[in-house]
């Protein structure tokens, strides 16, 4: 009953207007909501895209960081927001594929909360080791030193039950080893502490990774995507060191359940434009990211294909959370 009524108000919303979000007189800033922490690859890739839409178009878009509970406090706000066009929530994997099969009492639908915008980037992940396991310099030494002592190395994450969590469980179930998994409230944090030396390895961003190696503060083992990646060429693919993997994320754009469909399809055309721009490029660049634009029909597909895909993992692993 309550979608209905926001569905209701959206029309009804739409009707008014009758005419596009950004020619409407009492144009207001859109507020994207990124349930995470600041520096994130997220967050930068996110900031880039706004920052692109709000030169060309004339219309602020505004990035609202709204971190904590792996991303449910952010998520659950945008679910309680009016359909009116003006909040949109940086989804990914972490939000809509993983957390629907993992959090027992989920304040939110991933369904039926919202309705699909846009995709706007693909990111692979990263396995890096820290300065307390110097021992660990290439993948065989961490699978060796892995089998050699079962949950004697460390793991950091952003988050019990996110994609940097659920990725190192898939590659530990691939490799037969066990690790120790300790969890942060956010990618930086986790970092931090591999960077330290309190936390061993970490699987994360590629570019947070190679910024990192580049200091000299980790070093990178592999990348787990399918080739390898431009801003990196010299370091190997898992799948190249024998590893047969792929693990990454992806970013895209939700809005409130009940929002008008042309609001969200101007929103992804705004995103498509804003991926010409080359401070977006040079941005995507820097993080290892790819674009990836599918408008409002392809995302729903794809989120839905994610969700078979992680649900699988996450059941055959049995993580689960209140």
């Amino acid at each position: 009953m309550q979608i209905s009524r926001r569905r209701t108000l959206g029309s009804l919303v739409a009707m008014s207007l009758g005419t596009p979000l950004l020619a409407r007189a009492q144009a207001k800033p859109v507020r994207v909501v990124v349930p995470w922490n600041a520096g994130a690859a997220a967050d930068v890739l996110t900031r880039a895209i706004c920052q692109s839409i709000s030169r060309t178009s004339g219309r602020a878009f505004v990035v609202d960081n709204r971190p904590g509970a792996g991303g449910r406090i952010g998520t659950q706000a945008v679910a309680n927001a009016a359909p009116d066009g003006l909040t949109l929530l940086m989804s990914n994997a972490d939000t809509h594929a993983l957390a629907p099969f993992i959090y027992k009492n989920l304040p939110y639908d991933a369904s039926r909360s919202f309705v699909p915008v846009t995709l706007f980037a693909s990111v692979p992940f990263a396995l890096i080791a820290g300065p307390s396991r110097p021992d660990i310099d290439s993948t065989n030494a961490f699978v060796a030193s892995a089998k050699a002592a079962p949950r004697a190395i460390s793991f950091a994450s952003w988050g019990q039950g996110s994609t940097s969590h659920v990725g190192m469980v898939l590659l530990a179930r691939a490799l037969g080893i066990e690790l120790n998994h300790i969890a942060f409230q956010g990618q930086t944090p986790g970092l931090l502490a591999v960077e330290g030396g309190h936390v061993d390895t970490m699987l994360l961003t590629a570019g947070g990774a190679d910024a990192a190696a580049k200091a000299a503060r980790v070093k990178l083992l592999g990348v787990a995507a399918d080739k390898r990646l431009e801003l990196m060429p010299a370091v190997p693919t898992l799948r190249e060191l024998g590893i047969n993997q792929s693990v990454g994320n992806w970013f895209a754009l939700h809005a409130p359940a009940g929002t008008p469909p042309d609001m969200a399809r101007e929103i992804s055309g705004l995103v498509a434009d804003a991926m010409r721009d080359p401070a977006v490029r040079d941005t995507y660049r820097l993080q290892a990211a790819v674009p990836e634009v599918h408008g409002p029909e392809a995302l729903g597909k794809f989120v839905l294909s994610e969700q078979e895909r992680w649900g699988s993992v996450i059941q055959a692993a049995g993580i689960t959370l209140d």
